[in-house]
């Protein structure tokens, strides 16, 4: 597996100056998270770093990738190709890094959520949501909901975003539901 700072490296090649920027501050606060929750530290870092690999491919590009390496494509991500960049990345870290599985999860469930999240599944979401560079109202009771309770920090996030996609009449991915009902047990 590669070290943090050779996959640094490589993120480095394939974001711009503000993505790498929230990757590493992704990184940072799945560091922090971490080590409040006993997940190993450098697993979540690895995470972090390389959770938005493929963020700023196209839309094009990220079908095609998805088809070249037999990435299935649903509904969902046909109408909303933005959300391949989580899979694409999970499939990177593994191929070019050597990411373990659950570091794999983490980065391939990072913006839907699933249901039965590990650990570090959870740290990643929250961290994404919850980064230095992130700017929205209600960021620091998130953060400090985080730091306290995780499951009822990611419900609270997924709580949210589904209402925020019902609001703009938006389609909601069915891992995001399995994943609310699975907390909401």
């Amino acid at each position: 597996m590669k070290s943090y700072n050779e996959v640094h490296e490589i993120v480095k090649t394939r974001l711009s100056a503000n993505r790498l920027y929230h990757s590493e501050c992704v990184a940072a606060r799945c560091v922090e998270l971490a080590s409040i929750y006993g997940v190993d530290i450098e697993a979540a870092r690895l995470a972090g770093i390389a959770h938005d690999i493929a963020k700023e491919m196209s839309d094009s590009d990220k079908i095609k990738y998805c088809m070249e390496n037999n990435l299935e494509i649903d509904e969902i991500e046909m109408k909303y190709p933005g959300l391949l960049h989580a899979k694409i990345g999970a499939d990177i870290a593994k191929k070019e890094f050597g990411y373990s599985a659950d570091i794999c999860s983490a980065i391939k469930y990072h913006t839907t959520a699933k249901a039965n999240m590990s650990q570090l599944d959870k740290i990643l979401y929250v961290a994404d949501m919850s980064s230095q560079d992130r700017d929205f109202s209600d960021k620091q009771y998130v953060i400090e909901l985080g730091n306290k309770n995780l499951d009822e920090c990611v419900k609270y996030i997924l709580k949210t975003g589904i209402t925020q996609r019902i609001e703009q009449n938006k389609k909601i991915h069915v891992n995001s539901i399995y994943a609310l009902n699975c907390f909401l047990q």
